[in-house]
């Protein structure tokens, strides 16, 4: 067996090794082409005007028969990048790509004249950008095409693009050359393009229910808003350390004490933290605040802008998403830490989430052990993270938190040791996390000495006293909700993306070998 496997290396390394002297041979070939063209004047030519896209055309003359284009001859004039090239003699196709789809060409020595005709021949390779005039004709098998009357090289494409029937498969490969599984990939592509679509879709809504964008530090003096390691930098003007934002929580809630009842914030936020398939040091949320508002009007609403978005994205509330269809039609359940354990890990009884010492050794034992100074609501909450967490499939809102670890939310009025406070789980995971807040300002003062305490006993995550906050509280912070939506997480469920760096363009990774 390990014969087997040995062999098995060594031959994907010579496959490698071939590969790449196969590649560097192409790249001294296209290099050499690309001196003959600097030499014969401008390599880069920049004066291309292109008048019109595939998916334009497409939709404006595709369903067009093949005596309609041949009684009424369209003109078009595109640029793109050359996916495929087959020469054929006389004639010869291309298909062109660009940002809205693709088209084939057809070229032949009568139409281009036969230096043209060379030139494509010797000089066009597959990954070159192109600009072509021409007019559309249906082929045989009523291909929408164009016979090409004007060729230009626009951009030599010097690296050779993946075999086009594998593509770019190696997901780490994708990851860090992005615009190559762009060029290969159209699932990259739509990925992008729904992403792009639910951002658009949720600034609507958002706009919709008259709340104000508006825009945050992404430096802060003291970092907060939320329990995390944060970025350190240092002002050189200034000569003090600052820190990238974790979330712009504080200073939202600084707005709506100024009078912006309702504001939104669609922002980058960084945590100096783990990298798995569901975290990435700097991520997309979008943040909301809503004067006179409370937590369950915030799981209302919230709940309503997730349908909507995903509807008006890809036309269903009825997501699947690996192997599981996650209905965002129905009432999302709301469930305590306490209850989702009872419903969802049977094995645990009411007593026994209700005792200290029992809760302590569980943890221990899934190897999940509590802080030692954690109260039952916390230890209810790490109950819940090791044993059903990864359990709520559907959209289930778990509710009512313990003070001690919702130091920015309001406490409950009749419950003590409560707060206003729920977190969005589905597919296994947060998605999103919203409170009524506090706008006690001696409250939040004592919270913020008891999370600074933590910090000057080693928390690296606990939260720094913030004491302009605190007066931005004695002004006067009306009874408020807000909420922070994962928007990554949320595409990831739109796109059926397995990992969060499916749906980041550029996500962070080691450096390369």
């Amino acid at each position: 067996m390990e014969e087997k496997v040995s062999n098995e290396n060594e031959k994907a390394e010579q496959q490698t090794e071939e590969s790449a002297v196969q590649e560097n041979h192409l790249i001294a070939e296209r290099l050499a082409k690309l001196d003959k063209l600097r030499a014969a004047g401008v390599a880069y030519p920049n004066d291309f005007v292109q008048k019109d896209r595939t998916g334009d055309v497409r939709r404006l003359h595709g369903e067009k028969s093949a005596e309609e284009l041949e009684a009424s001859p369209v003109e078009v004039t595109l640029a793109g990048r050359v996916m495929l090239k087959r020469v054929m003699g006389k004639a010869s196709f291309m298909t062109l790509k660009d940002g809205t789809g693709h088209i084939q060409l057809f070229l032949t020595k009568t139409e281009v004249s036969e230096e043209v005709y060379d030139f494509f021949k010797k000089m066009i390779d597959i990954g070159d950008i192109i600009g072509v005039s021409g007019d559309l004709f249906l082929t045989k098998t009523g291909e929408l095409t164009v016979r090409v009357k004007t060729l230009r090289l626009l951009t030599k494409n010097i690296r050779p693009l993946p075999d086009k029937f594998h593509g770019l498969s190696d997901p780490e490969m994708r990851y860090r050359q992005r615009y190559v599984d762009l060029i290969m990939n159209e699932d990259t592509r739509r990925t992008f393009i729904i992403r792009s679509k639910a951002i658009a879709e949720t600034r609507k809504f958002m706009m919709e229910h008259f709340f104000m964008e508006v825009e945050t530090p992404m430096l802060h003096p003291i970092p907060g808003g939320a329990n995390a390691k944060p970025f350190i930098t240092h002002h050189n003007a200034l000569d003090m350390d600052m820190y990238l934002r974790i979330a712009p929580e504080l200073y939202l809630k600084r707005l709506v004490v100024g009078g912006f009842e309702r504001v939104f914030e669609l922002n980058r936020s960084f945590r100096n933290e783990g990298v798995d398939v569901r975290h990435n040091p700097e991520f997309t949320m979008m943040e909301f605040y809503a004067a006179y508002k409370e937590y369950h009007w915030l799981m209302d609403y919230t709940e309503e802008l997730l349908r909507t978005v995903a509807v008006n994205t890809i036309g269903t509330a009825k997501i699947s998403y690996q192997g599981h269809e996650i209905d965002l039609t129905k009432p999302f359940d709301r469930l305590t830490a306490k209850d989702a354990v009872l419903k969802y890990a049977p094995q645990y009884t009411s007593e026994q989430l209700e005792d200290a010492d029992f809760m302590r050794k569980e943890l221990v034992r899934l190897g999940e052990p509590a802080k030692e100074d954690a109260g039952i609501g916390a230890l209810q909450m790490a109950m819940f993270e090791a044993t059903t967490e990864a359990k709520l499939i559907q959209p289930t809102y778990i509710i009512d938190y313990p003070v001690e670890i919702s130091p920015l939310a309001r406490a409950s009025d009749t419950r003590k040791g409560i707060t206003e406070r729920f977190e969005l789980f589905m597919a296994g995971r947060e998605t999103a996390n919203g409170f009524s807040e506090l706008n006690d300002p001696q409250d939040q003062a004592a919270r913020f000495k008891a999370q600074a305490d933590l910090k000057a006993k080693g928390d690296d995550e606990a939260m720094y006293y913030d004491a302009d906050y605190v007066r931005a509280l004695e002004y006067g912070l009306p009874p408020t909700g807000g909420c922070g939506v994962g928007l990554d997480r949320f595409v990831m469920l739109l796109t059926d993306s397995a990992s969060i760096r499916d749906v980041l363009l550029f996500p962070h990774m080691r450096p390369e070998a």
